[in-house]
């Protein structure tokens, strides 16, 4: 490939929602380029275990998926490269994408590079990721039927999360750094889970650590009111917001909601004809690996639309 080479479509990401709709477009004899700057599969790779993926009755692990993902997108043709894409603009109607510092040309793309867990930056939280420590309850959830758990984080999402969670566990601690942030309707629903003893909320308590033994985590420490605690659990799920990636498009005209997630039409296509999105960076995603993938497909069908539009245009 040259630099003066424009490529049907180039997808930002190589996460299940780009995978997939590389899959649909590569089948159509689609020119399809992915560039990804860090794991092939996103977030569902480090995912010990997806449980609520459809097709795998006995569940699959995360990076077995991505794995399957990335070989059947490349069996049909698609180029998967390495690269950190800083920058896409529109020149009258070509998209010129900067990647690695060098320019490369498409005449559509695709913006799937999901968006990131925030995280509290303890000891233990990035060594036991995805085997003990979660941020997705929905994905994670049924792992600890009967278990005891932390929850971190007052927002809306820590608490909606907590209280799902209460399906599966036996008590849950909602560990709060100040106060509680959630609408009054959530903490409203919240009180009942407190009443029944399902749920204990613990203010101005900020985690220090997440601690193991044999490799299972069972404990955080924390700092309550300013003295140290400790939480005994079968695992901790973080809720404390998310990052989308999406500063790469500073200056590319697409529009992006409050969250900085990236806003499209039911076609997925953004305000820029030709730049589409798919998955969890697109506002009003649902967040999960199976949603991600139907937009994949949705977004390659759009994607197939926009280019026969523009051969007989």
């Amino acid at each position: 490939m040259t630099e003066q080479t424009v490529r049907d479509v180039i997808m930002i990401g190589a996460g299940p929602s780009a995978l997939a709709a590389a899959i649909y477009t590569t089948r159509e004899d689609i020119d399809t380029v992915l560039y990804e700057k860090a794991a092939i599969g996103g977030l569902a790779a480090t995912t010990d275990m997806v449980d609520n993926y459809p097709g795998f009755a006995d569940g699959i692990e995360g990076l077995t998926l991505a794995g399957h993902l990335e070989k059947q997108a490349e069996r049909f043709g698609a180029h998967i490269e390495f690269g950190d894409v800083t920058a896409i603009r529109d020149e009258k109607g070509v998209k010129v994408i900067t990647v690695d510092g060098v320019d490369v040309q498409a005449k559509t793309v695709l913006i799937a590079t999901g968006s990131g867990y925030n995280k509290i930056g303890v000891p233990g939280e990035d060594e036991f990721y995805g085997r003990g420590v979660h941020y997705c309850a929905t994905c994670d959830g049924a792992f600890y039927r009967d278990k005891k758990l932390v929850v971190i984080g007052g927002g809306n999402s820590a608490v909606q999360e907590a209280m799902f969670l209460t399906r599966f566990t036996t008590h849950i601690d909602l560990l709060v750094r100040s106060t509680i942030k959630a609408s009054e309707v959530l903490q409203h629903d919240l009180q009942e889970f407190i009443d029944n003893g399902k749920i204990t909320v613990h203010l101005a308590t900020v985690p220090t650590e997440i601690v193991a033994t044999d490799g299972k985590v069972n404990l955080v420490t924390a700092a309550k009111d300013g003295k140290p605690t400790e939480f005994h659990t079968d695992g901790v799920f973080v809720f404390v917001g998310l990052k989308p990636n999406t500063q790469f498009l500073a200056g590319s005209g697409v529009e992006l909601d409050e969250q900085g997630l990236v806003k499209t039409d039911n076609r997925l296509e953004t305000n820029v004809h030709g730049i589409f999105a798919s998955g969890d960076v697109r506002s009003g995603a649902t967040m999960q690996i199976a949603s991600a993938v139907g937009e994949g497909a949705t977004a390659a069908l759009s994607i197939r639309e926009y280019l026969d539009d523009l051969k007989h245009a």
